[in-house]
């Protein structure tokens, strides 16, 4: 795993936009579409907006949810809500190219079979993601990949729901798409962050964040997240 340490939040939201919009034209130069997957958090939105200034071909961009609340439509705990202000208000990006997470469904578990059918239609079958946008929460928990709970068994479907985590139901994508993914992009900062960076950088799987795939992962972390810890 590469990790390279910026000196704030700030720094490594505008080089997670750069590497983003590196890939994103690249990737279509090679096979057509770039697919993304974005995770949500303060760093992330301003990630976003920058990468929504850069010049790439967004017509053949399309953004998936890495996980979202059950809340409803416009909702400021929805992921989405942020997803779509960061996005549409600073980029040519076509809303028709966000694929939101139907969180809204009266029945959750069929709407998560549905995301993951969206996801084979744009990415293929199995969906291969190009790029997927992580976050690392104190408790060790990625995407909505929670201590304890059931959905970090399943290893048979790519999105389902979560039980009630900080106050809501949550659907997530599952470790076997994240780790199919071609690149995975961590986003870490903040002091509160330092434990369990420290973990996630010795592949530790007693948390959820030790489970993804080093080999394709780059960390970008700021220097309070890094703390006193000695990289190599």
């Amino acid at each position: 795993m590469d990790i390279r340490v910026l000196p704030d939040a700030e720094e490594v939201a505008l080089e997670a936009a750069r590497l983003i919009a590196v890939m994103a034209r690249k990737t279509v130069e090679e096979r057509g579409r770039f697919v993304l997957a974005v995770s949500g958090g303060i760093t992330p939105w301003k990630m976003l907006q920058s990468f929504g200034k850069e010049d790439v071909p967004w017509q053949n961009v399309h953004v998936f949810q890495v996980d979202e609340r059950v809340a409803p439509s416009g909702h400021p705990d929805r992921n989405l809500t942020h997803l779509r202000a960061c996005l549409l208000g600073h980029s040519p990006l076509s809303e028709d190219n966000i694929h939101a997470m139907p969180v809204e469904s009266k029945d959750l578990e069929s709407a998560a079979v549905s995301y993951a059918l969206t996801l084979c239609k744009i990415a293929g079958t199995p969906p291969v993601l190009d790029l997927v946008h992580l976050g690392l929460g104190s408790d060790g928990h990625t995407a909505s990949l929670v201590p304890g709970d059931q959905v970090l068994k399943v290893d048979g479907s790519d999105v389902a729901m979560t039980g009630v985590y900080q106050g809501r139901k949550r659907m997530t994508l599952t470790y076997p798409i994240i780790n199919r993914a071609r690149s995975i992009l961590w986003v870490v900062t903040g002091a509160q962050k330092v434990t369990m960076l420290k973990r996630l950088l010795v592949a530790d799987a007693s948390i959820p964040a030790g489970r993804i795939c080093q080999d394709i992962s780059l960390i970008l972390a700021d220097s309070d997240a890094i703390g006193g810890m000695m990289l190599k």
